[in-house]
């Protein structure tokens, strides 16, 4: 059995493991017994990182004496206000649709307006027969006129009445001085009371008449006023200016009330429906701008006109709508929608992608010169751009590692080099 082969191979993976696994050790052993003389890392793309054993004083941080010290690129960035926005699915949805019925029962007479036509406020969808309710308007009117007919009647009744009553009022006084003085007997005054009283029962069946003849007239007039709606109810009219969805109904149809007529749908203005998460709502304001990419890929502009205040019980979030002009009628209803809700300005660095890179716990976040060693600081993407990455959670200056972020970790000391322009 040939040993010399087992022995290499444990050899190749031995040196292996410290080179890729353990590396620091590695490092650690050649610097003990490789001399005084510094080691050089390479770190990325840019200049060589150099590690070396410091024989300096400990730095005012308080890292070791002894400690490595890493070569890194860094750039010193600056926070500046940016325009910051929210990402929401959603879809389109027509301002207006409804479904116009019947509210009368009969026959259509009219033809039919196919779907997809564009009509006007006020225009004839369906037309119903009118029927018997032509001849029954023409008998409420007569019965109206009838009804004001006896009101005179009844008024002049009422006149007589009252010019009998102060007849007997007249006569009932007179022969009860004359009685009292003892010239008229009392059957003559007990005569006259007798006859005041019979006026004024008289006079309040006159009025009572009167009474009665306004009643009538008011009882024709609303026969007449619903006889007249009965006749209005029988041409179905568009309530807006839109397209239609679905064709009227057929000539020969039979409709009971409720019965649909069609359905009318408004696409200008056009609106987009999205829902904001809770922990979001705070950022959205009614009237911020908007403005979306349909799923043909066409892009619209707007503004945000209304925010609801109530959640939606299942998914805990609130209904934003954005309102959008659709002069053309190009956007459908219905269309799926990225929306993007501007909100105030964020303060924001903006960092090449490169320079993001995550901790331990896979927090995301930059690696950044502070007091001369490399600390962790985890970091908020807003958004992508053509220039870099703009993150939010930095200080309002800082040394952002750029290349050999890789090579260290929270506490190593760090020699930095700046990249050309970005320097403090």
């Amino acid at each position: 059995m040939r040993i010399f082969p087992i022995v290499t191979a444990a050899l190749v993976c031995t040196v292996l493991y410290f080179a890729i696994l353990n590396r620091e050790a590695l490092v650690s052993f050649a610097s003990r017994f490789g001399g005084a003389d510094a080691e050089t890392v390479d770190t990325g793309d840019t200049a060589e990182a150099a590690m070396a054993e410091a024989d300096t004083p400990a730095p005012a941080n308080g890292v070791a004496e002894g400690s490595r010290v890493v070569r890194v690129v860094a750039r010193h960035v600056t926070a500046q206000i940016t325009a910051d926005a929210l990402l929401l699915r959603g879809r389109t949805e027509a301002a207006r649709q409804v479904t116009v019925a019947a509210e009368t029962s009969g026959l259509i007479v009219s033809d039919p307006i196919r779907a997809g036509a564009f009509v006007e406020a006020g225009t004839v969808l369906c037309q119903i027969d009118s029927g018997t309710r032509e001849a029954q308007l023409a008998e409420a009117r007569a019965a109206l006129a009838t009804a004001r007919a006896r009101l005179p009647e009844a008024e002049a009744q009422v006149a007589g009445a009252e010019a009998a009553l102060e007849a007997a009022r007249i006569d009932q006084n007179a022969a009860s001085r004359l009685s009292e003085s003892g010239f008229a007997s009392e059957t003559r005054a007990a005569t006259a009371a007798s006859n005041l009283r019979a006026a004024e029962a008289t006079i309040r069946s006159a009025q009572a008449g009167v009474e009665a003849a306004q009643s009538g007239v008011l009882s024709a007039e609303a026969a007449v006023s619903a006889a007249e709606q009965e006749i209005g109810r029988l041409a179905i009219r568009a309530p807006f200016a839109g397209h239609l969805e679905s064709d009227t109904a057929e000539l020969g149809a039979l409709m009971q009330p409720g019965s649909p007529c069609a359905t009318v749908i408004q696409l200008d203005p056009m609106k987009l429906v999205g829902f904001v998460p809770e922990s979001e709502v705070d950022r959205v304001a009614v009237g911020a701008a908007a403005g979306a990419r349909l799923s043909t890929g066409a892009e619209v502009r707007g503004e945000v006109t209304f925010l609801s205040r109530a959640a939606d019980p299942a998914t805990r979030t609130f209904r934003v709508e954005i309102t959008v002009p659709n002069e053309e009628f190009a956007i459908r209803d219905g269309q799926s929608a990225d929306i993007l809700v501007q909100t105030e300005g964020t303060p924001a660095h903006l960092l090449p992608s490169s320079a993001l890179t995550l901790d331990d716990d896979g927090r995301l976040g930059i690696r950044a010169a502070i007091d001369g060693v490399a600390r962790f600081v985890p970091v908020r993407v807003i958004r992508d751009t053509t220039e870099g990455v703009l993150v939010a959670g930095l200080p309002e200056e800082a040394d952002v590692i750029t290349v050999g972020q890789e090579f260290v970790t929270d506490g190593v000391p760090v020699d930095v080099t700046y990249a050309e322009g970005a320097a403090p």
